[in-house]
């Protein structure tokens, strides 16, 4: 008889899914989906609305990353009133992107995977969780909190507060950063570096080996990948070009305004959540692993595979041991969480780039703004991938329509593959456990959806 088991909820992760393994008469996989529960609404809420008001709407879609749709919204209005930011306007807009990027890596790291590396996925699910870091590691733990407090703090300083911000503002930014500011931003970015380089030393010792021993065929798939690069192919969070890879590593690159003639979006009667797909690739979607059409991933993984470089020296550095070992473009899943470390490091050396350009202090921080009609496509890495936002606007300004690929909407289909293959390759003769579940999540908790 078969039978159905259900992993409700998901733990550990930014959001809310469940899975259901479907299991044969013999006890075998016969299929796997990862259900994600997400209300598209926010592309009928902004209709109507005046568009410089979307920016601040848009925070709400996600209390863990607001800073991302508050960036791509407000890039995308630029884009339909036809307006250039300032160069400090946009300076700020990516100090406080790259600060984000820094509270949510330590975040997904060390309080929701780490836990089951440190205490091991077959641990008693009451240490498999932080508390079991704090136990294990006390004063790590302890410099984790505090890291992740400094980067907000350092955001709420740039722009008044760190969650649902309003800072950046069409044409530019709010309001602009004094020179006391900066020097005490710069010493902070300092300590958050130092942090981002110490957190890559101990995953390697306590954590990303095991990863690589033990579990790097877990949720194991082989497909394509995007991210966003600059004009040299060196990888870039803020702005750049989306660059498009296939599994052999062949790529496109092209710019977001085009991202139409590139990606297709698909929707299955049993998620709620919309899936992308690659068009170049040939028209269509399967959710086969052995012939998985169109499909790839976003996230860490996927850009440090679509770079050819990282624009800082210690990130660099470190993608280069990791091709050494790895490849390019690596496949397994389980290696999302090494490569959000080297992107850690990367945002780490990033802030104090941008702290370091003296244009970040002009108080020019916005342009001129008239609300026209017309149409803008904006979009940014956001931790859990590439995100865009897409309005056209009246006459007045106000937005007639919207459409919005968040990041974790492209890995939808990746993780249901990933899911089918570590549940086919963990469960046999229908005997299900504790630390199989468990590892079946992992193969989830990956893509930090």
């Amino acid at each position: 008889m078969s039978q159905v088991i259900s992993i409700h909820p998901v733990t550990r992760i930014e959001g809310h899914a469940r899975i259901d393994i479907h299991l044969d008469e013999s006890g075998q996989v016969e299929e796997a989906r990862l259900a994600i529960s997400a209300l598209r609404g926010f592309e009928q809420f902004v209709i109507g609305r005046p568009a410089e008001e979307i920016p601040r709407i848009v925070t709400r879609i996600c209390g863990i990353c607001p800073w991302m749709h508050h960036l791509a919204a407000v890039k995308a209005v630029d884009g339909c009133f036809g307006v250039h930011p300032t160069v400090s306007g946009s300076l700020l807009r990516e100090l406080c992107q790259i600060l984000a990027h820094i509270h949510d890596k330590i975040l997904h790291f060390f309080f929701l995977a780490a836990p089951d590396f440190v205490s091991g996925s077959e641990g008693d699910l009451s240490v498999r969780s932080i508390l079991g870091l704090v136990d294990r590691e006390p004063e790590l733990a302890n410099r984790v909190v505090t890291m992740r407090q400094l980067a907000q703090q350092m955001l709420a300083r740039i722009a008044g507060k760190a969650i649902h911000p309003v800072a950046a503002v069409v044409g530019g930014f709010s309001r602009p950063m004094g020179e006391d500011d900066r020097r005490a931003l710069l010493a902070d970015g300092r300590v958050l570096l130092d942090f981002a380089c110490h957190a890559l030393e101990f995953a390697r010792d306590r954590v990303l080996q095991r990863l690589v021993d033990e579990g790097a065929g877990l949720g194991a798939i082989a497909t394509g990948f995007l991210g966003t690069v600059d004009n040299r192919g060196q990888l870039r969070l803020y702005d750049g070009q989306l660059r498009l890879m296939a599994a052999d590593g062949t790529f496109v690159d092209f710019s977001a305004q085009d991202y139409e003639r590139y990606l297709a979006e698909h929707v299955e009667p049993w998620s709620s959540a919309k899936m992308v797909y690659a068009k170049c690739w040939g028209e269509g979607f399967a959710l086969n692993p052995d012939h998985p059409n169109g499909i790839y991933r976003v996230n860490t993984l996927a850009r440090i595979n679509v770079c050819d470089t990282m624009a800082t020296p210690r990130a660099q550095a470190e993608l280069e041991q990791f091709r050494h070992h790895f490849g390019r473009p690596a496949q397994a899943t389980l290696l999302y969480h090494w490569a959000r470390l080297i992107e850690l490091v990367y945002a780490g050396e990033r802030s104090l780039e941008l702290l370091a350009d003296d244009r970040i202090v002009d108080q020019a921080v916005r342009s001129p703004v008239q609300p026209v009609a017309g149409r803008g496509i904006g979009h940014v890495e956001a931790p859990r991938g590439t995100l865009i936002h897409d309005y056209s606007t009246d006459d007045n300004g106000c937005i007639t329509r919207a459409n919005l690929i968040v990041g974790t909407t492209h890995n939808i289909a990746p993780m249901n593959l990933s899911v089918h293959q570590a549940a086919a390759a963990l469960i046999r003769k229908g005997v299900v456990d504790e630390e199989i579940l468990n590892r079946v999540e992992m193969a989830v908790r990956a893509y930090d959806p």
